[in-house]
């Protein structure tokens, strides 16, 4: 397998609400192993375009394709177990559980073992040492046995991303990862992040320029539902329509 071959593509991308262009025209490439921003002000479609991504709406015109494969009419829950997982798709927790329990419940499902999922946790090797390896990985041993409910925000946002993980992205869309999430504990998050694994390619939708420019290897830019410009951090820092953009936006590298 290539480095540099797609494993995420959008081609002509457009989405009409009504008379209105939500998306108009937009193409994306997302390269194996990549870590790739998408950034925009506020209505720039980025969230349309990730709906369209992951299944939530269907293009009214247009082309995606994840690892060769059309998927522009697949369901949502389909495109997950063909490797694309959005951490905004898991937009609750199960207060109740654990960690540990949450993990373990998504990895005896993505194993096929979720019709077995109540047996006790030390049942099945496979499931508790995944469900290890992810706590670890996401600094989530210390609370393995807390209910979520009383974790701390960071932590509940750490487990999210660890949930997506539990599902062997092939794809993995971040949204806004670091949103709500107070300054103590914004540093945990963002070296977890930089740490996610070499091998899945990472779209990060985010609206924060210093995560943006430490993570991403690869910028695309939206405005107005319309691609403006794609490119490396430093060809966007110094873009001069990117800089016009966000002039009055608070983005402190453009």
């Amino acid at each position: 397998m290539s480095s540099a071959e797609t494993v995420l593509s959008a081609s002509g991308l457009v989405m009409r609400f009504g008379g209105i262009t939500a998306t108009n025209n937009v193409s994306l490439n997302l390269k194996r192993g990549a870590r790739h921003a998408l950034i925009g002000p506020n209505g720039a479609g980025k969230t349309t375009l990730i709906n369209l991504l992951t299944g939530v709406l269907t293009p009214t015109e247009g082309r995606i394709e994840l690892l060769g494969e059309d998927i522009t009419k697949l369901a949502p829950h389909k495109r997950v177990t063909r490797g694309m997982v959005r951490t905004f798709q898991i937009n609750q927790l199960f207060d109740s559980m654990t960690p540990l329990e949450t993990l373990a419940l998504v990895v005896s499902r993505h194993q096929g073992l979720s019709a077995q999922w109540w047996k006790p946790l030390g049942s099945d090797k496979r499931v508790v040492e995944r469900a290890g390896e992810l706590l670890a990985h996401f600094r989530l041993a210390e609370v393995a046995e807390q209910p979520v409910k009383q974790l701390a925000y960071g932590k509940r946002r750490l487990l999210e991303i660890a949930i997506a993980l539990a599902c062997e992205p092939r794809v993995l869309l971040l949204d806004e990862p670091v949103a709500g999430v107070p300054a103590g504990e914004r540093e945990e998050l963002l070296q977890t992040v930089a740490a996610l694994p070499a091998d899945v390619s990472v779209l990060l939708i985010e609206h924060d320029m210093d995560l943006v420019f430490s993570f991403a290897d690869r910028m695309t830019v939206l405005v107005n539902g319309t691609l403006l410009t794609e490119g490396d951090p430093e060809q966007i820092a110094n873009d001069p329509k990117v800089k016009e953009v966000y002039l009055g936006h608070g983005a402190a590298h453009v």
